[in-house]
């Protein structure tokens, strides 16, 4: 990328937005506008220390654009209502739906190129796979109201006849890592292990309730937060250079590949403090039972195929960075 460039992040005060400008300033931007919702104090060390242009509310974020005219040269678009346990469909339309088709339209408009996060969830059950072709998009079910949210948008990404020139949406996994101390329920399994080993010295996992899974032995394509900025920073590189092939548009898997197990997730937790494995199993939440996934694996050829040969971090490795240099002193990333 030009470190000259001018690049939108909306979810800037988030989870995978925050990670994201710190990775872009570490590679030299500071010519960024960060769109969110700034009100949240709990989200304020996620952003504060980061370099930028403007921060910008998300709900007067077009009026800006409009008073303003900014020459923008990439839009990173993370910004969406996370929330798996939110089943009022209506919040996720608003945010995840007709806010994504704005920043669509404007980056059609007015020719820039747009990398915009989508999700595993969009899967379902995974009764028809995890494979990022588009002929499946319109096939899926969705278990909850977020994937429904997603999956919404993906379609109607797909049949515009109008786009962006350079654009990918990209079906994000099972993320985990630096910035998430805010998720508090949603946080990932890493963040609660370790707070459940810091005060009762033992993590406490779902108890499967499938025979077809042994307790602990739910599996999960979990990728580490640090791999998806590379992936991001590789195609809006490509994309602002010109170099990425229109062929090329389109939605991707974003995992590793390689399906792990929650036990293992757990074991590697303990290892990131140096301290022996120590695990009790619980009965899963009933609100969350029927909605459940028990396998999620990304097929990534599609990405392969598009170029990209960076090596993913395993999950030992990811979860020994994390545990070992973030969550052991509350570092922000």
């Amino acid at each position: 990328m030009q470190e000259s460039a001018t690049i939108v992040v909306t979810g800037a005060a988030g989870f995978i937005g925050s990670c994201m400008v710190q990775s872009l300033n570490e590679k030299g931007y500071e010519n960024l506008l960060l769109v969110d919702d700034f009100g949240i104090e709990r989200k304020r060390k996620n952003w504060e220390g980061k370099i930028f242009l403007e921060v910008l509310e998300r709900h007067s974020f077009f009026d800006w654009l409009e008073l303003h005219k900014p020459k923008i040269d990439l839009i990173i678009h993370l910004g969406a209502r996370t929330d798996t346990t939110e089943f009022n469909y209506a919040i996720h339309e608003a945010l995840n739906v007709e806010y994504s088709k704005s920043i669509w339209n404007y980056s059609v408009e007015h020719k820039i190129p747009l990398i915009y996060a989508s999700s595993a969830a969009t899967y379902g059950a995974g009764e028809l796979g995890y494979n990022d072709d588009h002929a499946v998009v319109e096939k899926l079910k969705p278990l909850n109201p977020y994937g429904v949210s997603k999956n919404e948008f993906d379609k109607w990404a797909l049949q515009q006849n109008e786009t962006p020139e350079y654009w990918t949406g990209l079906k994000f996994f099972n993320v985990y890592g630096p910035n998430e101390y805010h998720k508090g329920r949603m946080a990932s399994v890493i963040w609660h292990a370790v707070n459940q080993i810091k005060n009762n010295g033992f993590v406490k996992l779902f108890r499967s309730h499938r025979p077809d899974f042994k307790d602990g032995e739910q599996l999960r394509d979990f990728i580490y937060v640090k791999d998806l900025m590379k992936v991001i920073d590789w195609m809006g590189d490509h994309m602002m250079h010109k170099t990425w092939r229109k062929k090329n548009n389109g939605i991707y898997n974003l995992g590793t590949g390689q399906a792990r197990s929650f036990y293992d997730l757990a074991v590697a937790s303990f290892k990131g403090l140096d301290l022996s494995p120590k695990i009790e199993f619980i009965d899963m939440p009933l609100d969350l039972r029927e909605t459940y996934q028990y396998f999620t694996e990304a097929n990534m050829q599609k990405l392969r195929n598009a170029g990209y040969t960076n090596h993913f971090y395993t999950l030992e490795e990811g979860v020994d960075d994390y545990v070992r240099f973030y969550l052991r002193t509350l570092k922000y990333m």
